[in-house]
């Protein structure tokens, strides 16, 4: 996997003829910070103007109905992921499979893969990747939370969610069935684990020439590293600034650790165009753990993604561009771009 000297991946003059259909909950919002889903927003618009100005044949749609019939489109970046039901982040490559139409991004059965955590904690448990002890509840099944690893504090979640929606902690055992029952009750299994005292560190992953490639590690760095990171803090509809910032992550034998940690994983999602891959670092003790993997993660410029492409001197409109180009070029659509490519 390429981790140094990296070149961004230009549009062809074919594949700019390619008519691309842009779907996001905010793909026309005009305004600042969003009253519920915050900067989530004003990342949709951010990629909105950006597809624009690399002078695409643009059509935005906001609705998983664009693509109940066949579109006026030629490719497809999806960004839909949070739809408001169960297993939604499938929903608009299943769409786009049925229409055979190429589209940004993972195949929906490997979306899923890395959507279920607990599947994904399988995954790395099977290839000795190190993870907290765990325990899945699913909806309609008993919660017995006996089966819950042991623990002073527990952390518990929609087995399913992003940017810590829903999120929740609990000291006792009854707080914990109380947890458990409370995200049955917003339509999702939980996902139960240890706290790790700590802080996170990313690792945005994207394709070049063809194979992943990992662009500069950050981290969350907590001032309190027993701090839960909210929903709320992650799209700035509440002030975080004295709690966690983000910044390159610099402790070389931790992070070569963790790229060759990443390297396992992403070969089990190949090929997924652009991931987030996130480990829980605890400085005092040096352990490492996988958190979870993101797979169509946020790209905003001001999120992991967007600062580890200017580390690794890209600009936003280069990282964009290039994770739209790769996708076209891997599934060689049009046939006019294989010979522009070749």
């Amino acid at each position: 996997m390429r981790t140094t000297h990296l070149e961004p991946t230009r549009l062809t003059d074919a594949l700019r003829d390619q008519r691309l259909l842009f779907i996001a909950k905010h793909a026309r919002w005009t305004g600042g910070l969003h009253p519920d889903d915050g900067n989530h927003a004003l990342y949709h618009r951010e990629i909105r103007e950006i597809l624009e100005g690399l002078g695409l044949p643009l059509v935005v749609a906001d609705s998983y109905t664009a693509l109940f019939d066949q579109p006026e489109a030629d490719f497809v970046f999806p960004l839909l992921n949070r739809g408001g039901f169960f297993n939604s982040e499938m929903l608009l490559p299943l769409l786009c499979n049925r229409l055979r139409l190429p589209y940004v991004g993972a195949s929906p059965i490997v979306r899923g893969l890395s959507d279920d955590k607990h599947l994904t904690k399988l995954e790395a448990a099977a290839r000795g990747v190190p993870t907290a002890p765990w325990a899945l509840f699913r909806r309609g099944a008993p919660i017995d939370v006996s089966r819950c690893p042991p623990a002073a504090r527990w952390v518990i979640k929609p087995n399913n969610s992003s940017a810590s929606w829903g999120i929740r902690d609990a000291h006792d055992r009854i707080e914990l069935a109380q947890a458990v029952a409370e995200i049955h009750a917003l339509d999702h299994d939980a996902i139960v684990e240890p706290f790790i005292a700590g802080s996170d560190v990313e690792v945005p992953v994207i394709t070049l020439g063809g194979a992943p490639a990992m662009l500069p590690m950050m981290i969350f760095e907590q001032a309190d590293p027993t701090h839960l990171r909210t929903y709320q803090e992650k799209r700035d509809l509440v002030d975080r600034s004295a709690k966690y910032s983000l910044k390159l992550l610099d402790a070389p034998e931790i992070a070569g650790r963790i790229a060759a940690l990443t390297v396992q994983m992403a070969e089990i999602f190949r090929p997924f165009d652009f991931g987030r891959f996130e480990f829980r670092v605890d400085f005092d003790t040096g352990e490492v753990r996988l958190l979870e993997v993101n797979l169509n993660c946020n790209l905003w410029s001001e999120k992991v993604f967007g600062r580890a492409a200017v580390a690794a001197g890209f600009s936003q409109a280069d990282l964009i561009e290039t994770i739209v180009a790769e996708s076209m070029l891997r599934q060689q659509a049009p046939a006019a771009a294989r010979k522009d490519a070749a």
